[in-house]
């Protein structure tokens, strides 16, 4: 009877062992092919699942003159960064077409890129150490400073003409606000939904005037000969396109294509349609 016993313990300790060893096995074969696909999972899920899709969600504006502005006859949205958005699909997707373009502005962009709304955020947006605590951002594509808009016979020449008097208007989540609070402590500054709502304000002159990026400000002053952009840049504004945190496969297909974009002349071409000259080396 004993020996019954001890043999049906030794049966139950060897079962016992054997799935030991096959779960064992099976962990470290996760971890060691497991562990390799999870890595590359992170490294082309966001691309593949790109691809899978058949286009390209870019979110860009839809209110800023030269870089993407939407056409109420034709509801065509143009610009440059309507362009190097289609540059990229093209690069990932073989076809420039392949995009769907989302309206953004300074307060929602991040958002919706990282809810998934968009794949990337192509929208005159400054790369800042603050932003890259939610997003991450290719090389600079496009460089910027900040300046200032106002009609034409206005006082104001320059910051150096701004007090805490004056009134600013900008757009809402634009770094520019921040920055002109920092340049001029104590400033008034009223703060629109976009950039159109914050020209439409200073035309009607519920400020002195409106800041942002130069490159913006240039396009608002093509669109009424009455007010102009003055003094010099105060700042400095690199454009970087943002993509959400851990799709560095996204990152480098963006990078890959700002390369290749100014390697072969693309990107010289495109900045001159839209900025009026060649890009500065």
């Amino acid at each position: 009877m004993m020996k019954i016993k001890s043999v049906k313990w030794v049966s139950l300790l060897l079962v016992a062992a054997l799935f030991v060893i096959a779960g064992c096995g099976n962990n470290n074969t996760g971890n060691a092919g497991g562990g390799n696909t999870a890595g590359e999972s992170t490294d082309s899920a966001a691309v593949a699942k790109i691809k899978e899709r058949g286009k390209l969600l870019v979110g860009v504006k839809y209110d800023t003159r030269l870089f993407g502005l939407k056409d109420p006859a034709s509801g065509n949205v143009e610009g440059f960064d309507i362009d190097i958005s289609k540059a990229i699909a093209k690069h990932i997707l073989g076809d420039e077409n392949a995009i769907e373009l989302k309206e953004v502005t300074s307060k929602t962009r991040i958002p919706m890129l990282n809810n998934g709304e968009i794949d990337m955020v192509v929208a005159t947006m400054t790369i800042t150490e603050e932003r890259k605590k939610e997003v991450d951002f290719s090389d600079v594509y496009f460089q910027a400073g900040q300046s200032l808009l106002v009609k034409k016979g206005s006082p104001i020449t320059g910051l150096e003409s701004v007090t805490k008097d004056t009134k600013i208007l900008g757009s809402k989540g634009a770094t520019s606000i921040k920055n002109i609070k920092e340049k001029v402590p104590g400033i008034t500054v009223l703060e629109f939904d976009n950039y159109q709502d914050a020209f439409a304000a200073l035309k009607a002159g519920q400020g002195d005037a409106l800041t942002t990026d130069d490159a913006i400000l240039y396009g608002m002053a093509s669109q009424d000969e009455g007010y102009e952009v003055v003094g010099e840049p105060f700042t400095d504004e690199p454009y970087g396109i943002a993509i959400q945190k851990g799709n560095t496969d996204v990152v480098q297909a963006v990078n890959d294509t700002l390369t290749e974009l100014k390697a072969n002349g693309e990107y010289d071409a495109i900045y001159t349609k839209w900025i009026g000259k060649a890009p500065a080396k």
